[in-house]
Formats: structure tokens, sequence, C-alpha cells
């Protein structure tokens, strides 16, 4: 009995000691380190990255102290250890997974593949990915032609940072053009590029144009290949020459003076007899247009307007000026007459790029270059050769040249009303046939609803303007299609969709055989639902003629240019345009003198008088496409919603076009 009375107070002793020692310990670890797992939350003790990092290099050693000492306490001394531990501190409680509160967890190096699993990881298979139809090269191409013309309108308002704006959404366009392309494509991306610069030397030489051609003989070349020219036109083409001599009268006097004022050979004035036979209307099948037979991007290059209603390449005056321009840059380039003309043929790209395969030095000759130049390239010189031969001696070539025709003296009046051609020539009682020869660009045969220089058999001017209040407003028909290019992974549904008609209304128009099979490429024609013509009030459209009798009227203003001038500050000063500036006083360009009196037209503002509706946007349109799509020029559509050519619209949104 003694030993077990003297034993019970050490063991007790040794019971206290341990508990305080594991008190201890508890209490150490508390201020120093975090939950002893994941799966546990202990509401006393902060989570920092401090404490984290401690905890997973110190937790491992005092683990197996902690749940090894308490086994050789006796049985009746645990519950007395654990009521006083409780006393202290919280025991960590493992709670579930779902659960725990979500904090963030302590950062834990990643493996680079877990890295860049991360960053590929597939989107999920709710969310819709929009797929974004890749324009062709053409429609491309067409719309920064677009914008080039956008330009020019901004410009001749005054609007310079817009002009800027509309001509780098132009070359933004030709960057997405495949490099690898048609030479077609090619030549019209070299154009444009031409024109976009060209352009921004205008919209800034134009400020600050203030108040402040030498060409050589065409030599006569007889050779196999002229003697080969000669007798095509003495036996195939005989009656194809005749008719073109004939018609080169009305034009031909005019073309004369023009080559003369620039210095240029005046036997280039017999180029259109090869280009077009002096037909102004002659369309080819390179999509080349008028007299000199300008492809739309090469006219744009050289300042040729071409939009809804007119088409500055059927005019006679304003495309031998462009031809005049671009003659005298490919002189400068090739140095001779007979490589520029064949590069005014075929496009100076081709041409040089057979001048780089020559093994020889190139010493200007073109006969160097005939064998490796196209062959309708090569055959146009001696062409060309041959009608100077022909024309220099009739009689020794077994031609009788016809009779030419002879010009019609006209005078021109402005007018900004649209009236039909034939209303004008029944109402001053002319031939309507020589009122379309006399403007030949309008491709209604109407004057555009906008300031419009209207030619007239002269004496004819007063009349008109004394009839202008009564002729009718004519309004061209609004077309029954739009015509559609088939683009790769199309559907006859998603056509119909976006056109917001029906597969069996396209089918029928375009006479398909099976709803199911289009081809990437055809050009489909896309019935338009609820046509109908909008009639213009007469009341809001004034006359705006630029004849003498304007002047007497107060239509005109006088002006003395002062030093400092230029076009473009004296048309934005008087709220018009550098174009009717130029169109009242028959200047050629923007140079002007001090102390030179012009005739200013009084600025008015242009109302366009159209109805007007909202439309939607859908998914793959764009400002030009809109436009296009509903008989608008992009300026119109661009004014008319107070955009800019760098606005960007989305679907849903709600834009105003023109009504139809």
């Amino acid at each position: 009995m003694g030993e077990i009375k003297f034993a019970t107070p050490i063991k007790r002793q040794y019971s206290c000691l341990m508990s305080l020692v594991i008190i201890f310990a508890l209490f150490l670890s508390s201020g120093c380190s975090a939950p002893l797992s994941q799966n546990s939350v202990n509401t006393k003790i902060p989570i920092t990255k401090k404490n984290a990092s401690i905890n997973k290099s110190d937790t491992s050693k005092p683990e197996p102290e902690l749940s090894s000492k308490p086994q050789h306490k006796p049985e009746e001394d645990a519950p007395r250890a654990d009521t006083e531990v409780a006393k202290v501190v919280e025991i960590p409680v493992p709670i579930p997974e779902e659960a725990r509160p979500k904090e963030p967890a302590p950062s834990i190096p990643k493996r680079p593949e877990q890295v860049e699993a991360k960053r590929t990881l597939a989107p999920s298979p709710c969310a819709k990915i929009p797929v974004e139809k890749k324009p062709s090269d053409q429609e491309l191409l067409d719309s920064a032609l677009e914008f080039c013309q956008a330009a020019s309108d901004y410009w001749e308002h005054g609007d310079l940072d817009n002009a800027l704006d509309a001509l780098d959404q132009a070359y933004s366009l030709i960057l997405k053009v495949d490099g690898n392309s048609k030479p077609e494509i090619d030549q019209q991306k070299d154009d444009l590029r031409f024109t976009i610069s060209k352009r921004i030397i205008e919209v800034y030489s134009s400020r600050f144009t203030v108040a402040s051609g030498n060409g050589k003989e065409i030599p006569m070349v007889m050779n196999k290949y002229v003697k080969q020219a000669i007798r095509l036109f003495q036996t195939q083409e005989r009656s194809f020459f005749f008719g073109a001599y004939r018609r080169s009268g009305k034009y031909r006097p005019i073309i004369l003076k023009m080559l003369k004022e620039a210095g240029l050979p005046e036997e280039l004035s017999w180029l259109p007899l090869i280009e077009s036979g002096f037909k102004i209307r002659a369309l080819s099948r390179a999509r080349a247009l008028g007299l000199w037979q300008f492809i739309a991007s090469t006219g744009y290059k050289y300042g040729l307007k071409r939009d809804r209603w007119v088409d500055e390449r059927m005019d006679p005056e304003k495309s031998t000026k462009a031809a005049i321009a671009y003659l005298k840059e490919l002189h400068r380039i090739f140095g001779d007459w007979t490589t520029a003309l064949a590069a005014y043929n075929c496009g100076e790209g081709t041409v040089l790029r057979c001048i780089r395969t020559q093994h020889i030095n190139y010493l200007d000759n073109f006969w160097d270059l005939y064998e490796k130049l196209p062959r309708e390239t090569a055959f146009y010189v001696p062409k060309f050769m041959a009608v100077l031969h022909i024309l220099s001696d009739p009689q020794a070539y077994g031609f009788t040249l016809p009779p030419p025709d002879d010009p019609v003296e006209t005078e021109t009046v402005t007018i900004n009303k649209q009236v039909h051609l034939k209303t004008i020539a029944k109402h001053l009682n002319i031939s309507y046939r020589l009122l379309r020869e006399l403007n030949p660009e309008l491709r209604f045969n109407s004057t555009p609803n906008r300031p419009y220089a209207l030619r007239l058999p002269k004496g004819k001017g007063g009349l008109l303007m004394a009839k202008l209040k009564d002729l009718p407003v004519w309004s061209p028909p609004i077309p029954a299609y739009v015509v559609h290019r088939v683009r790769r992974g199309e559907t006859l549904s998603g056509i119909a969709k976006r056109y917001h008609t029906s597969v069996r209304a396209i089918v029928a128009f375009n006479r398909l055989r099976s709803a199911r099979f289009i081809r990437a490429g055809w050009k489909l024609k896309i019935p338009l639902r609820g046509t109908r013509l909008v009639k213009k009030p007469a009341s809001t459209i004034r006359p705006t003629p630029t004849t003498p009798l304007a002047r007497d009227m107060g239509q005109m203003l006088r002006y003395t240019v002062r030093r400092g001038d230029s076009l473009w500050k004296i048309a934005r000063r008087f709220g018009t345009t550098t174009k009717a500036i130029e169109r009242a006083n028959s200047l050629n360009g923007p140079q002007l003198q001090i102390g030179q009196v012009l005739l200013v037209p009084k600025g008015q503002a242009v109302h366009v008088s159209f109805e007007t509706k909202p439309y939607k946007v859908l998914e793959g349109d764009s400002p030009f496409v809109i436009a296009q799509k509903h008989q608008m020029s992009l300026s119109e559509f661009l004014k008319l919603n107070h955009l800019t050519p760098r606005s960007t619209i989305f679907p849903g949104q709600v834009v105003l076009v023109k009504a139809q």
C-alpha cells in the first residue's frame, strides 16, 4: 500500500507535466502555423501566404509527437488532459468538401504543360461562335473603290478628316486581298494604291495650291508585224475601220486640242480607233468602258468618278483628260511611246515584269519585248502603227476614206433636278438620241439628284431654264432583284434568310434545277419584296444654272483672289465645292493668280428628298453592303446615319436606309 500511495502523486505530477508540455507545444504551433490539413478549418488562425509556407515544411514533425504521447498515459488521466486542452484552443474539425468555404488556395507552382493546357482549353459546347465569311477579292476591291469615291465627296465638301479616314479604310481593304491572285486583280490593286496615294497628295495640296509636256514624236516603224496589221484592216476589219473613222469627226477635234495643250504627240488622237472604234459606250470583256477603255480602278486612279448616276469613263472630255495623264505617266516610266502604248493596253505591271526577264540590257526598244508580251497586247502596237500608215497615205493602201461626222456645238447648264433626257428633248424640240450622245456619262439617261452640268445644243440653255419648273421629276425604277455572288460554305436557305426572301423564290427566279446545289462563284439574282417607286417633291429642288442669266438672277458671287487663297479655302468659305467653282469658271486645275476674279456659286444645301426606313444590321453586313443593298452610295448612307468611314456597326444595330 505504501508503494501505491507513493506512486500515485508521482503519476499525477507526471501527467500534469505532460499536459503542460502538450499545451505549450500547441500554443507555439497555433501562433506560427496553419491548419494541419486542407480538409480542416480553424476559426482563430488566419491563413496567410507566410504561415502557409511554414505549415507546409513544419507540420510533418510535430504530428507524430502529439499523436504518440497520449497513448502511454493512464486511462483515468486522459479525460482530464483533454478537458484542459479544450479550454485553451479549438481542435481543427474536418468538414465535407462541398461545405468548405471557397477561399483562394496557396499558390502552387504548375508544370508548363498544365499552364499550356489551361490556355488551349476548348470553349464550352453551349457557346455560340460566330463564323465570319471572308469576302472575295473582287468584293474587297469594289468596297475599296466605294471608299475612294466617298473620300472624294468628303474632300469636295471640305471635310478633310473624313476624307483621309475613308482613304485609310480603302487601303486597309486592299491589304486583305490575296497576294497570289489573278493578274486583273493585281492590276486593280496597283491602280487603287496609286489612286489612294494620289488622293492623299491632292487633299493636302488643295489646301496649299495658292495664287502665286513635252513629248517626242512617235516613230513610224514598218516591219512584218505592222504589214500583217495593215492586211487585217484591208480585209476582215475594213468596215470597222471606216465606221471608226467616220465617228472620229465628233470627238477628235477636242482630243487634238487637249493633246496640244498637254504637249503630247498629235498621233495619239487616233488611239481611240484601236481602243473603242470611237464608240463612247464601248464595253470590253475585261470591263473596260468608254472611248479610252478605262477599267474602274484605273479610272478612279486618274479622277474619273463612277457612282449610281454617272460613269465619267463614258464622258469624252473627262476620259480624254484622264488618258492624257495616264499616257504622260507611262512615258515617264518607259521613256518611249511604243512601250508606253503597250503598257496602256495591258498595264505597266505586265510590261515591267517582262522587262525584268530580259537577259540583256534593255535599251527602250519595244520590239525586244514583242515575243514576251501577251499576244493581244503585242499586236496592239502594230495595229496602231498600221492606222498611222494608212491615214498618212490612204490611196497607197487602197482606202477611200468617208467624210467624218461634224462635231456638235454645245453649251452647259447646271441644274439640280432629276429629269429624264426624253422629257428634256421633248420640251426643247431636239433629238433624244442627240441629247444622249451629248451626255453619255448618265447611266439612267437622267440627271442625278444633285447639281449636274448638262450639255445641250448651243442656244437651248435659256429655253431649258425657262421651262425647268414645268418639267416633271423622274425617279429611276427600283430593280426587282439584287445580284449575290455565292461564297464558299453558303446555302440557299442562308442567302434567303439574309435577304428576307424564300428559297423557292430564289430557285424560281434563277431557274435552278435543285435547291440543294449551288456552287461558289455563281451569281444569283435575289428577288426583293415590296419594291415601289418613290416620287420626290418638286418644291424642294431648285435650278442652279451657270449661264450669264444666272449671274443676273443672283445665283453667282464675284470674288477677287487674294494672297494665300486656294480653291479649297474659297469653296469652304462660301459653302460650295471646288468642282462647282471650276465648272463656273472653266478652270482646268487648282492654280489661281492674285487679282483673278472668280464666279462662285452661292452655297446651298442639297436636300436628298427620299423616304427612309429603319434597317436592322445583320451578321456579315458592312456599310458598303447595306448601301449597295438599298441602292445608295456609301457617302449617302454614312451622312444619313451620322457615321464616319471609321465607324463600326454591329449586328442588331438599327440604321436608316432608303425606303424601297
